[in-house]
């Protein structure tokens, strides 16, 4: 055969609520209601941004083409300012955010709308300078000249120069020649790029003159949100940390220790407060030597205990591969928990997880906290070798307690996301799990792999709010 179907008798299972239908369906649509709202409030936000403008006196401010260019320019400017205020937000980790989107589909919608804010900037520059120059009659090289000693335009400039730095930074080609760190560092020039460009807003022109009510919502937006991401960036993990105080308990090697996988047990205190869930993940910054700079987004590989966290890592990296020489004691600051590749996002009473490589961890811990009657849940798992798998073993013992269905697709990962298509002998994921149309599809794992589980899934008609898909990169 060209895959191990497990024994899946139930042994022993913990008492959970028995799913229903029509409530895993109602909080799937509760949750599709909040990210409607959200989306209309971040489009709203830029008809308000325009509205300004125009509700000030700028509908009539095109009465000849240096007016009409000034103008559509201004409007190119209040624009890219709002967006790039809705990609902080996205990336602020807020709660009514990350519980709606999810982490993964927040940071991918911020990423998109770099370029777009970038073409918005690039058209405010050139829109108003090509409007002041016609409505003064000369050149635009004498017109650049003149309006530089407008009150406060080098700084905004200078953080035109920053957005730009960021979004550079962001392109495939630059971001993989980038450690991560390094990365993460020029993503925060962002925060200078807006407060170094927001002085020009209110000394150029009479649109946000003090006192109005245009200046009043100005100062909230931006200024709102600048509070958001400090307190969901900076306070917020720092009183977890500080809270939870966890440390490492102890570091167990996972299968073969040339691999480079461990377990990391950490101990602490009322994490029941932490509300974290099983499938989810949290942002680790282990404080060792040559550790504490760096930020590890892991996921939980067990079900949270009331004073114990688990980690299973594999070493993909200098930063990673330095956590098995991490001491016990050692503190560890935290922030999260992050992501809905949880019970938040189930839509159906059926459950099918699907794992590779170390995606296995939050598939799980997801599979150990999920509610599903016995027969109803069906774990597949691509393996290097039969008897090979970090994590198999445990996810075996769980699926036999719990009544759960465990498939091992063992070989070398071919051109499908099964194996190769020689080997593929008619299995679909449709042959593997049984009312696939009426089942909530869990997938983690290397992206390419995951794509093509992905793909198999939406051409078998599997809804959107069905399939839930783990990132691990950035």
């Amino acid at each position: 055969m060209a895959f191990l179907l497990h024994d899946a008798r139930p042994l022993e299972r913990p008492a959970r609520p028995a799913p229903d239908a029509g409530r895993e369906r109602t909080r799937a649509a509760r949750r599709a209601w909040r990210v409607d709202v959200l989306q209309a409030l971040a489009v709203a936000s830029v008809a308000v941004a325009v509205a300004l403008f125009l509700a000030e006196g700028g509908a009539s401010r095109f009465d000849g083409a240096g007016a009409a260019l000034t103008s559509l320019g201004i409007i190119a400017g209040l624009a890219a300012t709002d967006l790039v205020l809705v990609m902080l937000l996205l990336a602020a980790r807020a709660p009514f955010i990350e519980r709606a989107v999810g982490h993964d589909a927040a940071m991918a919608l911020h990423g998109r709308l770099g370029k777009p804010v970038l073409v918005l900037l690039v058209a405010h520059g050139v829109l108003l300078l090509a409007g002041y120059a016609l409505a003064d009659g000369v050149d635009l090289v004498a017109e650049a000249v003149a309006i530089w000693n407008l009150p406060d335009l080098p700084w905004a400039v200078l953080g035109f120069a920053l957005f730009l730095a960021v979004v550079v930074s962001s392109l495939v080609a630059v971001r993989r020649r980038l450690r991560y760190e390094a990365w993460h560092l020029i993503h925060l020039l962002v925060y200078v790029a807006v407060l170094a460009a927001l002085p020009h807003q209110f000394s150029v022109g009479g649109l946000f003159a003090v006192g109005t009510w245009q200046w009043a919502y100005w100062l909230v937006l931006v200024f709102g949100t600048l509070a958001i991401v400090a307190t969901f960036r900076v306070v917020a993990p720092i009183v977890a940390t500080l809270r939870h105080g966890l440390v490492v308990e102890r570091i167990d090697p996972v299968g073969d220790p040339r691999d480079g996988v461990v377990s990391v047990t950490l101990r602490g205190r009322r994490l029941d407060v932490l509300r974290a869930t099983g499938g989810q993940f949290l942002i680790w910054r282990f404080l060792a030597p040559g550790q504490w700079w760096q930020a590890h987004p892991y996921s939980l590989s067990a079900a949270p205990r009331d004073d114990r966290l688990r980690i299973t890592v594999r070493a993909l990296g200098a930063g990673s591969a330095g956590l098995a020489r991490i001491r016990p004691g050692t503190r560890v600051a935290i922030e999260g928990p992050y992501g809905i590749f949880s019970e938040a996002s189930r839509s159906r009473s059926r459950l099918a997880l699907v794992a590779a490589g170390i995606g296995i961890t939050p598939v799980r811990s997801l599979l150990e906290t999920a509610t599903f009657r016995p027969g109803e849940a069906t774990v597949v798992v691509r393996t290097p070798e039969p008897a090979a798998g970090w994590l198999v073993d445990e996810l075996a013992a769980l699926c036999r307690a719990r009544g759960a269905t465990l498939i091992t697709v063992p070989g070398p990962r071919g051109a499908g996301w099964l194996m190769t298509a020689a080997e593929r002998q008619g299995l679909s994921l449709a042959a593997l799990v049984p009312r696939l149309d009426d089942t909530d599809l869990y997938v983690c794992g290397p992206r390419a792999w995951a794509e093509g589980v992905l793909a198999e899934a939406r051409a078998a008609g599997l809804a959107p709010e069905q399939i839930h898909h783990e990132r691990f990169d950035w």
